[in-house]
């Protein structure tokens, strides 16, 4: 694995941060990133599916995504688009409200005495570098327990496992594009 195909990840005060970097223009990594057709085929853990993907990208605007496993579990996630700078930043927020109830049960376990939302920001930003483009996920928790706890429950994993994901379904666009 080249330093290109690896996930850097950092932790900062109710932050979980990703970066990687790919080998597109951002233009194109945006349009991979952002296009529902698209979204299908990369979000979410290896071997999972994307029945619903609905994506109205505009500030006020909705998403909403579920994530099949392979067993057959759904794992909705919506929220609100808060900022949309188009080839730079996405903010938005990822609400799990509706995830199955061992999820939540497993998320409380983690958190032992907390109580606290699931509920997060995430912020996506795009940038050039070195001829590639560096896609960087900032996911802002309500406290670092919380943050702990996603990253325990496998966050970090599922996220690198959407971005091979990712790579794959650019890679089938540059194609497309030449």
């Amino acid at each position: 694995m080249s330093a290109f195909d690896s996930v850097l990840v950092e932790t900062s005060d109710r932050e979980l941060v990703l970066t990687r970097i790919f080998d597109a223009p951002r233009k194109l990594v945006y349009k991979v990133w952002t296009q529902p057709k698209h979204v299908a085929q990369w979000w979410g853990p290896k071997d999972f599916t994307n029945p619903v993907c609905e994506i109205d990208l505009r500030v006020g605007g909705e998403y909403r995504l579920t994530m099949r496993s392979p067993d057959g579990n759904d794992y909705p996630v919506k929220g609100v688009f808060l900022e949309v700078i188009e080839n730079e930043k996405i903010v938005r927020t990822d609400l799990m409200d509706e995830h199955p109830i061992e999820w939540m049960e497993a998320l409380n376990k983690e958190l032992g005495n907390e109580q606290a939302s699931p509920n997060y920001v995430e912020t996506v930003t795009f940038e050039d570098y070195e001829n590639k483009t560096k896609v960087t996920i900032h996911s802002r928790f309500q406290s670092n327990a919380v943050r702990d706890a996603f990253r325990n429950m496998g966050m970090v994993e599922g996220w690198t496992e959407s971005l091979v994901r990712f790579e794959a379904e650019l890679s089938k666009a540059v194609k497309n594009i030449l």
